[in-house]
């Protein structure tokens, strides 16, 4: 994948402490010009002092953004006034060596709750970031953010009017909707202002990051953050044909690093989409697709390729939404392969059991429940639990 930086952006990202063995666990973001921000954050009632600083920030209406420092180890949650003090002096070190206020930079932090920053590998990695940015340090700043990562996450557009948007995720596990546990920082050079910027995010957010699921848990650091620097001299007018262009491109980004977190979920063997349509609405459709996508049961299914369609029809069955069992429909999709139609009328079909197993030991496919009553419709993203889920989190600490 071609990574474009957006005009007058800089990322580095490198280790200052946080991990051991050298892995890089800092990075910094700076844009060279004042960025109009939005932001989307966990609904989780414990927010990690990050969340709650930058919150406050961008409750300013006047608010503007030079920098995103993020870091790992330490999600810097449940650790008080403390925690908030760290917060806003990492700032503040930021904003001294790039020449700006310390509320004109957001902070992030990912790891282990309830443990203070090292705020000594914080001074080593702000000192050493804020000479290193540059315009190609994408890969560096996304390997920073991760924590049981496998893969750095990003994604980049360049759209044919001049603009540009490229993000960088971190995500794993703690995975559910509302919003899924990750950290992304979205960089654009187009000229959006801060109302069209926080619509066209929270609506971006909505269909990709709110549908994804590995685990069913929240974080209290989850964050999405957009800065626009105007840098290109295209400008998206409220309302505009070049606001929908906008509009697509950022939600073809967020789409793409969430879709990117699912593939990495810890211990996932199988990326799988699951459409829920013939529902009475689409809020129906996405509450009974989030109870499936979250499903023990479901996911262990997944993992072990058993077409077990009874858990996927008992999930929805318990989602608190109405439907008629008699009206059930479910199939089995792959791109490469006819779908299998499992379920009818709430009974199933003489499908061949082995044709399901086999589509189902594919890394990629797709499950699909029809309601059968009205044009309701959702889709979220999902994989399988496995053993290996269990190992990791297991020893998360230890």
């Amino acid at each position: 994948m071609t990574v474009h930086s957006p005009e007058g952006f800089r990322v580095a990202g490198m280790h200052c402490g946080f991990k051991p063995a050298e892995k890089k666990d800092i990075a910094l973001l700076v844009s060279d010009y004042p960025c109009r921000a939005a932001g989307v954050f966990t609904t989780n009632r414990v927010k990690a002092a990050p969340v709650l600083y930058d919150q406050a920030i961008l409750a300013q209406p006047d608010a503007e953004i030079r920098a995103v420092i993020a870091n790992t180890g330490s999600a810097n949650a449940c650790t008080g006034d403390a925690g908030l003090a760290d917060t806003r002096a990492t700032a503040a070190q930021v904003a001294a060596r790039i020449g700006c206020q310390p509320e004109n930079v957001l902070t992030l932090s990912t790891g282990v709750i309830g443990l203070p920053l090292a705020m000594d590998a914080v001074t080593r990695g702000v000192a050493a970031l804020a000479d290193q940015v540059n315009t190609v340090g994408w890969q560096d700043a996304a390997a920073a953010i991760m924590t049981t990562d496998t893969r750095p996450k990003i994604a980049s557009v360049r759209h044919e009017s001049g603009f540009t948007i490229t993000g960088i995720a971190k995500g794993a596990g703690m995975i559910a909707p509302n919003m899924a546990t990750m950290l992304s920082m979205i960089a654009t050079d187009a000229d959006v202002p801060q109302s069209v910027l926080a619509r066209e995010l929270t609506a971006a957010v909505e269909v990709s990051f709110n549908r994804i699921v590995v685990d069913g848990d929240m974080s209290t650091n989850d964050t999405v953050l957009v800065l626009a620097n105007g840098a290109s001299g295209v400008t998206i007018a409220d309302g505009s044909a070049q606001e929908a262009a906008f509009s697509a491109a950022l939600t073809k980004v967020c789409t793409a690093l969430a879709q990117a977190i699912v593939r990495d979920g810890e211990g996932a063997t199988k990326f799988v989409t699951l459409d829920v349509t013939g529902a009475a609405d689409d809020s129906a459709a996405r509450a009974i697709a989030r109870q499936i996508a979250t499903s023990a049961l479901v996911k262990t299914a997944f993992y072990g390729a058993d077409p077990n369609w009874g858990r996927i029809l008992c999930a929805a069955g318990y989602a608190g939404i109405d439907l008629d069992p008699a009206r059930l429909a479910l199939w089995l999709v792959a791109d490469d392969k006819p779908a299998i139609h499992l379920v009818a009328d709430g009974h199933p079909t003489d499908y061949d059991e082995r044709a399901a197993i086999a589509l189902m030991q594919k890394p990629e496919w797709a499950v699909r429940l029809d309601l059968g009553l009205g044009n309701g419709a959702a889709r979220v993203w999902t994989c399988d639990l496995s053993h290996e889920y269990v190992t990791i989190n297991g020893h998360y600490r230890t």
